[in-house]
């Protein structure tokens, strides 16, 4: 089998020399994912909105490698104040609460102050 590499367009991979996902053979492995929106490469204000945005990117790369949310197994959250982390749990819920993956989350400072959250999942793809 071989490695497909799947890029969302940001800059931020390019300039660092990393791709959005790996894909290798069944697997899939999204990248650490901020809240930017890369068609405009705009960052909300919003925790909130920033977990959205992740998960939509998370989305995206999955589809994008013949995946979906359902096929991810793991994920971990890196949040800069970990005590916002329950502002997330509703918006995760809706993403990955029929899911339930393995997960953790880990409090750190991230890259660029802008962002509050960053996550990132691995998929396993099921047979059709």
């Amino acid at each position: 089998m071989t490695r497909r590499l799947i890029s969302s367009g940001s800059a931020f991979e390019h300039e660092i020399g990393y791709s959005r996902a790996v894909v290798d053979g069944e697997w899939i492995f999204v990248s650490g994912t901020t809240g930017f929106d890369y068609a405009s490469m705009t960052i909300s204000d919003s925790l909130l909105d920033q977990t959205e945005q992740c998960l939509k990117n998370i989305q995206s790369a999955l589809r994008q490698a013949d995946a979906d949310m359902a096929d991810v197994v793991r994920v971990i959250y890196v949040v800069p104040d970990g005590a916002r982390f329950p502002e997330c749990w509703p918006i995760l819920r809706r993403y990955l609460g029929e899911v339930r993956p393995a997960a953790m989350m880990i409090s750190a400072g991230l890259a660029d102050p802008r962002m509050q959250i960053e996550i990132q999942v691995t998929a396993r793809r099921r047979a059709p």
